[in-house]
């Protein structure tokens, strides 16, 4: 039952990007506010609201605003630019028009928590005189590199074969996000990303989905250069972190049906597969394959000689290479449209999980200390990637060939050298104790004291005292 609307020390309205990748983690975060003694109210677009199998936690108050776009959502639109032009123009009225409602209703909204790619929301907080935090879903390293593009320090197109960018290791040009690679893709994408930082410096708050010990350095610079942001990651439900917090087992929102676990579970007692033997794949909810890309990957992954499970949405199964997955005996293979990531990533016969690297998935899996085989598609991928080789040492990159493809050689390679087969022990073991000390590392940032947990009860401080105070700058 929900505490006494006198009991709380503050109520924050959050508003997501309408995706699952944003939903979760701020969905998560807002249970994390309500057990430090906040109200959260969730606000979703109609389309996602009436989308969800099932509601979110009922600690969690949900309400709807609408995109415009109320039958069908992004799919409804005609572009994503258009759609995007659509969520602001509508969305503004009506979060405006949610805020009224909530402050005539006995408990006031004090602050909004708006995901970074929707800017427009902290116009709305200023014009309705309530505190306004942005909550960051990509990496800082990201989030570093995209700011100095929208800022004009770091000018496009990319010269040279090395990109500088305060905080950072030095990377590759195809190692920078790829809005930022290959200038003139996905325009409206583009603008999303980038736009992000266009009044961020009006925010009350800067919040960021990672923690402290995954990106010190980017995270030190930011901090005394840029704004005072606090790192409040990861999100994963409490039983798979600190297990503080009482049937917290799930995300709760699923835009996909997941498959029930009783599946993937029998599977892996019926055919007994030995720990950390058993390759994990799937790249997420958006990525699209080429289908000469799904036959690489299914011929490197029968190559690499490992059972593996593979999640392949009922949209893109008609790629599958059918001979090929057919001559593959059941027990080598399991292909499903969609599972609870997290529950099989918890398995102790999960040993590599190939990923396209979008940033739920990456920290999913140090999380849970899980090694990767790096295949990212687009947006922040590649950055990602970068870091799961190179500086927290959790994985391999894949490399693709001039088409852009990864051949299946190099699937067969990855994986063998992560598993530690094929001779590439050596660094399947480093992987596997990096990615190991990660998860602990995860565990601990939030345990009571940990860097995510002090900086969340900091937040917690700082938002109640200014409620207060009544210091809200319009």
């Amino acid at each position: 039952m929900e505490p006494s609307s006198k009991l709380h020390r503050a109520h924050v309205l959050v508003l997501p990007f309408p995706g699952q990748g944003h939903i979760n983690p701020m969905l998560q975060f807002s249970k994390r506010l309500v057990s430090k003694g906040l109200k959260a109210t969730l606000a979703l677009t109609v389309h996602v609201a009436k989308s969800m199998p099932a509601h979110p936690s009922s600690s969690i108050t949900l309400e709807t605003i609408s995109d415009g776009h109320d039958l069908g959502g992004l799919a409804e639109a005609e572009s994503i630019q258009a759609y995007l032009t659509c969520f602001q123009a509508v969305g503004s009225r009506g979060l405006a028009e949610l805020i009224h409602k909530l402050d005539c209703s006995g408990r006031p909204v004090d602050a909004i928590i708006y995901d970074g790619f929707l800017p427009w929301v902290l116009d709305v907080a200023k014009q309705r005189e309530k505190l306004g935090v942005v909550f960051f879903t990509q990496t800082c390293a990201v989030n570093n590199i995209n700011y100095h593009v929208q800022r004009g320090l770091l000018p496009l197109p990319l010269s040279g074969d090395v990109v500088e960018v305060p905080g950072l290791p030095p990377l590759e040009p195809l190692e920078t996000p790829s809005f930022v690679c290959k200038l003139g893709t996905y325009p409206a994408s583009y603008d999303l990303v980038i736009n992000q930082f266009v009044n961020v410096d009006e925010a009350d708050f800067v919040l960021c989905d990672t923690f402290y010990e995954l990106e010190k350095e980017v995270i030190d610079w930011m901090s005394a250069n840029l704004w005072p942001l606090k790192t409040v990651g990861p999100t994963l439900p409490s039983l798979y972190l600190d297990k503080r917090l009482p049937n917290d087992n799930a995300y709760d929102v699923n835009l996909f049906t997941p498959i029930t676990t009783s599946t993937v579970s029998a599977w892996l007692r019926r055919h007994r597969h030995p720990p950390r033997s058993v390759v994990y794949v799937s790249f997420g909810s958006m990525a699209d394959l080429h289908a000469s890309q799904f036959a690489e990957l299914a011929h490197g992954l029968a190559l690499a000689g490992h059972p593996f499970i593979w999640i392949v949405r009922s949209t893109e199964q008609h790629k599958l290479p059918r001979d090929l997955m057919d001559s593959i005996p059941s027990e080598e293979a399991l292909i499903l449209p969609w599972c609870n990531q997290l529950e099989v990533l918890e398995s102790d016969a999960i040993g590599c999980f190939v990923t396209h690297c979008g940033l739920n998935s990456v920290i999913e899996a140090i999380c849970l200390g899980v090694p990767m085989v790096a295949m990212p598609q687009w947006t922040d991928q590649p950055t990602n990637a970068k870091f799961v080789e190179d500086v927290w040492r959790v994985g391999v990159r894949a490399r693709a060939d001039e088409s852009g493809v990864v051949g299946r050689e190099e699937v067969e390679r990855c994986v063998r050298e992560v598993v530690g087969g094929g001779g590439g022990g050596g660094r399947g073991r480093e992987v596997t104790e990096s990615a190991r000390m990660w998860m602990e590392t995860a565990k601990a940032v939030m345990a009571e004291g940990g860097s995510s947990d002090r900086n969340i009860d900091e937040f917690v401080e700082e938002l109640v005292s200014r409620v207060s105070s009544g210091s809200v700058t319009p």
